[in-house]
């Protein structure tokens, strides 16, 4: 398979994977506003006051240090000190606890996939990765810890011995020229060469360690960095595919739901005319989705499309990232097919209208023994000449990885005699978070792979031929092909 011809322009994996390889290049990522959308320390004040658990002192505190920092007699180390006098004893457990929380509800969907990408090509190039932010240990480790970033240079809340907070910060403060002293020292310490490490992040106080490394690389700079990047001829990156979705983009989205109505109106005209209620369903169907991705710029660009109808029925089965991209699938397939679902998702309208039309079955994927009960309509479907869409993660991705994939769809295929085709994205998350349900609009990158037939399956393979086709997908997406 041959990876596509890219320019490795600055800020893409194409550059990276051209770098030399080796521990001593450092990438040094900033967290806030570079691999997440926002800041993370607005998810932990929410939470604290949805919680109740911020004090009249503390706000008064607040404001005080606001004002004195509006006229330059305070900074961002007198804001932190207010802030984790708050927290003294909490324990290190509860606050750990906060951020795993607030990682699984809302900063984890913030990660930037471009960031993401990024991360990995540096770590597949064996550069040394560090985090290095200006937040805590409990907004920062969590998100490394997703990314597989092993060193974190980050603001410490003291603990003592007992596991509870004090109340003070570990000296030093990371800020500014701080951060870049914090930064050197790092380099020194892991033998890393600095003039050909790289740096990513957003704010005016990370241009000290800009200046420090050989290829600083602002991302989704503020002002005062944009104005130096644009004076030194520094590559500005720009990271689009998470934060709000802008008016445009949610009415978009609320048209091609609204299609609903038209489309199912032609679809039960279709049936009423042919006789036949699964043509009126894939009419009604294979219209609403098109008219969706039409009316919020969602386009696709499909390697082996073909594949998608050399053999029908087929059980196509896709890697599992978001809401919408089961809906992606469906768009490939587009009609005579039925669909597995988790249980939760005929608690959403659309979800339970379209899956009464596809006579399709929600599943609860905590009761494995009713699971497998559950899919024998499926497979009668499948018998009589249905093709079945479901992902055989059984669950969204959290990361880009590839999660180990369950037999349910595979003993269909079997027990029917029928392929397997496997559909591979590779941006779904570009396009909507793992959480929502609104659009951006932006291209789908997606590989159909030939049909693969169980004829020699067997109960004693079942486990080896599965593992087969899972690392497709992570051959697929470790080396995307070319076209």
């Amino acid at each position: 398979m041959t990876t596509t011809s890219r320019p490795r322009l600055p800020g893409t994996p194409e550059e990276i994977a051209a770098s030399p390889r080796g521990k001593k290049t450092i990438a040094f990522f900033d967290l806030d506003g570079t691999v997440v959308f926002g800041f993370t320390a607005q998810a932990v004040a929410e939470d604290r006051f949805r919680r109740r658990e911020v004090g009249i002192d503390e706000i008064f505190r607040l404001g005080r240090v606001g004002l004195a920092a509006g006229l330059g007699r305070a900074g961002f180390a007198d804001v932190l000190a207010v802030s984790s006098a708050a927290l003294a004893g909490r324990t290190d457990e509860e606050m750990t606890a906060m951020g795993a929380r607030l990682f699984a509800k809302k900063t984890g969907d913030r990660i930037f996939p471009e960031a993401r990408d990024l991360v990995a090509a540096h770590q597949q190039r064996g550069h040394t990765v560090v985090m290095i932010s200006s937040a805590t240990q409990y907004q920062v480790e969590p998100i490394a810890r997703e990314l597989g970033i092993d060193h974190v240079v980050c603001n410490r809340l003291e603990v003592d011995d007992e596991g509870v907070l004090t109340g003070e910060v570990r000296a030093p403060i990371i800020w500014g020229e701080s951060k870049a002293e914090q930064g050197q020292a790092f380099a020194a310490a892991h033998g890393g060469d600095l003039a050909r490490s790289f740096f990513y992040a957003d704010g005016d106080e990370d241009a000290a360690l800009m200046h420090l490394v050989g290829n600083p690389r602002p991302t989704n700079p503020r002002g005062g960095l944009e104005k130096v990047a644009k004076r030194r001829g520094w590559p500005i990156l720009r990271f689009e595919s998470r934060g709000k979705v802008g008016i445009t983009e949610a009415a978009r989205t609320v048209i091609g739901l609204g299609a609903l109505g038209p489309t199912a109106a032609g679809g039960l005209l279709v049936g009423a005319i042919t006789r036949r209620k699964r043509a009126g369903v894939d009419f009604f169907v294979k219209s609403w989705i098109d008219a969706l991705f039409l009316s919020t710029g969602v386009t696709f660009h499909v390697q082996g499309e073909e594949n998608l109808h050399a053999q029908r029925p087929a059980v196509f089965i896709f890697n599992h990232r978001n809401n919408i991209d089961v809906v992606m699938a469906a768009k490939l397939i587009g009609t005579g097919y039925t669909a597995v679902g988790k249980k939760e998702a005929a608690d959403n309208p659309i979800g339970a209208v379209l899956g009464n039309l596809l006579d399709a079955v929600f599943i609860d994927r905590a009761d494995t023994a009713n699971a497998v009960e559950a899919l024998k309509p499926v497979q009668a479907a499948v018998e009589r000449g249905l093709s079945l869409l479901i992902s055989p993660e059984g669950t969204r991705s959290k990361t880009r990885e590839v999660l180990p994939f369950k037999k349910g769809p595979f003993r269909i295929a079997m027990a029917t005699g029928t392929p397997i085709v496997p559909i591979i994205f590779r941006n779904a998350d570009e396009i909507a978070t793992r959480s929502e349900m609104r659009l951006r609009p932006g291209r789908v990158d997606a590989v159909v792979l030939p049909p693969i037939s169980t004829d020699d399956w067997t109960v004693a393979n079942l486990v080896d031929k599965i593992e087969g086709v899972r690392q497709q997908y992570i051959d697929t997406l470790a080396d995307w092909p070319a076209g």
